[in-house]
């Protein structure tokens, strides 16, 4: 009789466990099914999984596009200011072994003195007693990694391991269909910011407007935490920013490079893009303080080439680390190429408007000399003189003077056809 209670009484308890089992992949389930939201699935699981295993703090890590790092990318614990600056690399630390070896880690107390263990950041999260690291997987795939951690030693039942690796496969397939999802949202902002550049540049904008609408438009297809064009001074070397979507003075005032000083001018000097993966520890960068005050972490910086000619730079700094692609120097490189040609382009039209207004401007001094010499019975040199002399003397341009010499004689001149 007691064995048969003991025996009810487990399949109760099975029962019970099959029943939250159901319950906790079916709201997973019809949670993420509602949104293709890359991280809102994230917050979604990560959620989840704390509720599951009254974890104090959860983290959810994803491997990034090179699959050569994980990217830390949702989380319970610790700061949201964390996500996406931490990183961890195949093989590293408990969760980069998790990640390498797919299969799962459980650690009931002294987490920390595990041998696989690495600390991160000072993290109050590398203090925690229990452990439990779990693999992502896509098709016998590894994807990203999620970590339950809790303050106090805590010995796993084997439901709550079986259920967070059922979680973990779970969810698999919705984050590689979000990740699927952003990365189309990605391409096709990439190729409206492209159309949006060639528009650009192909209307008569004045240089400085066309400029401050191409950092813009780069800044959202970048997600950069400050862009910028800086040009050339042929005449001193000087890069100086000339565009920039950032609010902020203190960058805006940044001083001025010299071709092949900090990165943009080691860009420009070697006509090649630089990839900086942060310039706050970064030997070379020059204002490693303005960087760490504005949050900058990654830079990649191209080059704005015409005929192999530099004339400037692009900038594009993040918030976080960030590791540039292919395809992302391809984008820039771009970007900034159509850039140089509308500078190019404006540069002439400027020159040939410039060539226009000369000329103008001596057809009314050659008028006014004329004028001069029948009135006053003057030289040309001395009508010269004296067009030259008023200039300076009433602080007027040549052309303002030669117009005002015209316009007295007009007037003189009809004043003497009344008086006939």
């Amino acid at each position: 009789m007691e064995g048969r209670k003991t025996s009810t009484a487990q399949l109760e308890q099975a029962l019970r466990e099959k029943t939250r089992e159901v319950d906790v992949l079916h709201r997973i389930s019809e949670s993420i099914s509602n949104t293709l939201d890359l991280e809102a699935v994230l917050r979604h699981i990560v959620d989840v999984v704390v509720e599951v295993t009254k974890a104090d703090a959860c983290l959810l890590y994803l491997l990034s596009d090179r699959r050569d790092e994980l990217i830390l990318r949702a989380s319970k614990n610790p700061h949201p200011k964390l996500i996406g600056r931490i990183t961890i690399g195949l093989g590293e630390g408990i969760t980069g072994w998790v990640a390498r070896e797919r299969t799962r880690v459980v650690i009931p107390s002294n987490a920390s003195e595990d041998p696989r263990f690495k600390f991160y950041n000072n993290l109050p999260e590398d203090r925690y007693q229990a452990f439990v690291s779990v693999p992502i997987m896509v098709k016998k795939e590894v994807i990203g990694v999620i970590n339950v951690q809790h303050k106090r030693p805590r010995r796993y039942r084997e439901d709550e391991l079986a259920l967070l690796t059922t979680i973990a496969n779970q969810v698999g397939g919705a984050i590689e269909n979000a990740r699927l999802y952003d990365q189309m949202k990605r391409k096709a902002l990439q190729l409206e910011t492209l159309s949006q550049v060639s528009d650009t540049v192909a209307s008569n904008r004045l240089i400085d407007d066309m400029l401050q609408l191409i950092v813009t438009m780069t800044a959202q297809m970048m997600g950069s935490k400050i862009c910028s064009v800086m040009l050339l001074d042929e005449q001193t070397g000087d890069l100086r920013i000339a565009a920039t979507q950032s609010l902020s003075e203190e960058y805006r005032r940044k001083p001025h490079l010299k071709i092949g000083q900090s990165i943009s001018g080691k860009a420009v000097q070697e006509r090649r893009p630089i990839i900086v993966p942060d310039v706050t520890k970064e030997r070379t960068y020059m204002y490693p303080d303005l960087a760490v005050k504005e949050g900058l972490c990654s830079l990649l910086s191209v080059p704005m080439l015409m005929r192999d000619k530099a004339v400037g730079v692009i900038n594009s700094y993040t918030s976080v680390p960030h590791t540039f692609t292919s395809e992302d120097i391809r984008l820039m490189q771009t970007i900034a190429n159509q850039a140089a040609i509308a500078i190019e382009h404006t540069t002439l039209m400027e020159k040939s408007f410039e060539m226009q207004e000369a000329l103008a401007v001596r057809k009314l001094l050659e008028r006014a000399k004329g004028y001069l010499m029948k009135s006053k019975k003057l030289s040309e040199e001395d009508a010269f003189k004296l067009i030259q002399r008023q200039s300076m003397d009433l602080r007027k341009s040549m052309r303002e003077i030669a117009e005002a010499i015209l316009l007295a004689g007009e007037i003189e001149e009809r004043a003497g056809v009344k008086s006939r």
